[in-house]
């Protein structure tokens, strides 16, 4: 068709001005993509300009079209910058392949603009550099896009990846045109007069890139950085080296044998090149057998371990049983080798290994591992992953185990993972073989054991919690017992002081009625406990009206073999509270007596009851040896602490607060060594007793 160049940049004109309005919308890259949408439709229209009137030859337009690659390299670089910055231009001011960038097309561009300039290098080096320059132009654009979008999260590659593919379509074709002109010495006609279609064509997939990154926009776009360290591929420069050798060989053959097989050549090579991706693309085999290949020829580091371990440690984080984490090792596990499955055993308490878990096994595992076996012994003395692959190729380098009982052909199994936590062999992981096998590298065993020591600490958390927990049933219970004693103690101590003065007393008649008073208060404290043991409950917080008058006599009495003697001091006629008269009974009878204790025979212990309009108040005094404030504040209300030795349990005052605090009330403790200690009760008032005192108020 004898206008066909012109039509085709004509369309890349026209297409590139209906797609500025969508690049003119909100997104994280408006002004780049506006700049190399202008640019390229710069470029594009200039083009069908110069075919149309024909004032200009065809390489005088290489100028406007490095103005194109500029403005889609300054995409790419803001992109790009945004991966590694999280800024769209610092790399312009970090990156010095940036900077020698933006040099050498500022130097192209003069080149091209300026014929004297061009001559005079021309003359100095003997050829003309502009197709070699664009030759560069391309394959510096693909690795661009590569880098761009190897390095982008899986969330931004479906945002990116249409844009990739486009540009990838452009800086193709781009590669094809001057590789094969530079072979010849001059521009591929064909290929040339095709690009403005090309270009037409590919911004339909830019259009549906920029809509994701508008819906990406702030949201996703943030996400973009991976890792610190940007990794750098080198897939565009091998492809690149590979086509050009072969578009170079094709050249020699040319000349020095003649022939028109270059056309020919190229279009096999172009055929292989399609059906060997489709071959990737289709076949899961091929993919995983090219995935190793690459992993152990060109990538130096095949995985990000920060981002392995923040995902793990993510994933970890949602498990809720050890149940659930026993599966999840050996899924975690069979994932990084790509293993069909296996099974993990746990080490109980006696040493020994315990099948805990098995996740498509694919054999019959055993149930228990003898903490005696050689397996164990081995792996713990040599760490190592035991890889069957390596025991069938080289059985020397595991002499001294017997790894018989697997039958690693039979039951397919391929690796024995070990998980050690502080060089203490917790579980075992065994997998079976790989969807492709292959033999594990250094990476894949350094990956293992800091995943498998990551997961033998999740593994101890795990079981330090179940621990916990049976600890904490056990604190219950033994708190339970300790409130028993206590209370237990207290009554003991009623009865022993009967005995203790029957002898002399037994033929008083008030003896007698006040030991059968202690002796029937004795049965009802102890029917009381024995009915909340059987309630479940021995601190029930059920709670009725209480006269606190009644309990601070039932107390004088209670402590009344005790010295030095309680002195009441008791100015209301009717207190009253809502709680338990027994528990009250109690707490205020052991503050009483603590204060005896503390006091020599001759002192002072006074009990004091007064309220005003909401509370009752309480006041325990004595004339004792008195606390210092450091003893108040570490020791004084801690449970299971006592000054008293073998004679004490240490939880009487810390029952008593517990007590006062669950009835919404206060205590406080006034203390000097050598001058005393007052303990002050604050207690809510019942409604009733809150009415009559406002009533004696006003």
């Amino acid at each position: 068709m004898e206008n066909y160049s012109l039509y085709s940049y004509t369309c890349a004109a026209i297409a590139y001005l209906f797609f500025l309005p969508i690049a003119l919308k909100r997104n994280q890259v408006r002004v780049p993509l506006v700049v190399a949408t202008l640019c390229s439709f710069f470029w594009s229209s200039i083009t069908a300009y110069t075919l149309y009137s024909h004032e200009l030859y065809t390489s005088d337009i290489l100028a406007f079209e490095t103005i194109r690659n500029g403005g889609w390299y300054f995409l790419l670089t803001a992109l790009l910058s945004r991966q590694q910055f999280n800024s769209h231009y610092q790399i312009f001011q970090r990156s010095r392949l940036t900077q020698a960038l933006i040099v050498l097309l500022l130097f192209i561009i003069i080149l091209e603009v300026s014929a004297d300039f061009r001559f005079m290098l021309n003359a100095l080096l003997g050829q003309d550099i502009r197709l070699t320059v664009h030759l560069l132009f391309a394959i510096v654009g693909l690795m661009m896009m590569e880098q761009l979008y190897r390095n982008s999260s899986m969330e931004m590659r479906w945002a990116l990846k249409f844009l990739c593919l486009g540009l990838g379509a452009i800086f193709i074709v781009d590669f094809f045109v001057y590789s094969k002109s530079l072979l010849f010495a001059q521009l591929d006609s064909s290929l040339w007069d095709s690009r403005g279609f090309i270009n037409a064509l590919i911004l339909p997939l830019l259009a549906i890139s920029m809509t994701r990154l508008q819906s990406a926009d702030i949201a996703k776009l943030s996400k973009i950085t991976v890792s610190r360290k940007v990794i750098f591929q080198t897939t565009v420069l091998f492809g690149s080296g590979l086509y050009l050798i072969l578009m170079s060989a094709t050249g020699f053959y040319i000349r020095d044998y003649g022939g028109n097989w270059g056309e020919i050549a190229q279009i096999i090579f172009l055929f292989l090149a399609i059906l060997l991706l489709l071959a990737l693309l289709v076949s899961g085999k091929a993919r995983a057998l090219t995935k190793v290949y690459f992993s152990k020829h060109f990538i130096h580091y095949r995985y990000d371990y920060r981002d392995e371990w923040i995902k793990l440690s993510k994933n970890i984080a949602q498990l809720t049983s050890v149940t659930d984490l026993s599966d999840f090792i050996i899924v975690t596990l069979a994932n990084l080798v790509d293993s069909c499955g296996g099974g993990i055993w746990l080490k109980n308490e006696q040493g020994d290994f315990y099948l805990a878990e098995t996740n498509n096994p694919g054999f019959e595992p055993p149930p228990l591992l003898y903490r005696n076996h050689s397996l164990l012994q081995f792996i713990a003395e040599k760490q190592w992953v035991i890889d069957f692959i390596e025991y069938v190729n080289d059985p020397d380098v595991y002499e001294g185990v017997d790894l018989s009982q697997w039958d690693a052909e039979k039951n397919n199994v391929w690796l024995i993972v070990p998980l050690f936590r502080q060089n203490e062999l917790e579980a075992l992981v065994v997998l079976t073989q790989a969807k492709v096998p292959r033999k594990l590298n250094w990476e894949d065993h350094d990956l293992l054991k800091t995943v498998g020591m990551q997961l033998a600490n999740a593994l101890a958390l795990s079981n330090a919690s179940d621990a916990l927990s049976r600890s904490r049933q056990f604190e219950a219970y033994n708190r339970l017992s300790s409130f028993l004693v206590h209370d237990l103690k207290n009554l003991v101590a009623q009865i022993a002081l009967i005995v203790k003065n029957a002898e002399k007393h037994k033929h008083n008649p008030e003896f007698i009625d006040d030991a059968i008073a202690t002796l029937e208060n004795v049965v009802s404290k102890i029917d009381h406990l024995l009915t909340q043991l059987k309630k479940g409950n021995v601190q029930s917080n059920t709670g009725k009206l209480i006269n606190l008058v009644d309990i601070a006599h039932d107390v004088a009495q209670q402590q009344m073999g005790n010295r030095p003697s309680l002195q009441l001091d008791i100015k209301q006629n009717k207190v009253q509270v809502i709680g338990e008269k027994e528990k009250m009974t109690a707490i205020l009878g052991h503050l009483v007596q603590n204060a005896q204790e503390a006091t020599d025979e001759d002192g002072l212990v006074k009990l004091e009851l007064d309220s005003n309009e909401q509370n009752a108040l309480i006041k325990i005094m004595d004339d004792g040896h008195g606390m210092d404030s450091k003893f108040i504040a570490e020791r004084l209300f801690k449970p299971f602490d006592t000054t008293k030795g073998n004679a004490g349990m240490g939880i009487g005052v810390y029952e008593a607060r517990d007590y006062i605090l669950k009835l919404s009330g206060h205590i406080a403790v006034d203390s000097q060594p050598g001058e005393g200690t007052t303990f002050t009760i604050t207690l809510p008032l019942s409604e009733h007793s809150q009415t009559n005192q406002n009533l004696r108020l006003n």
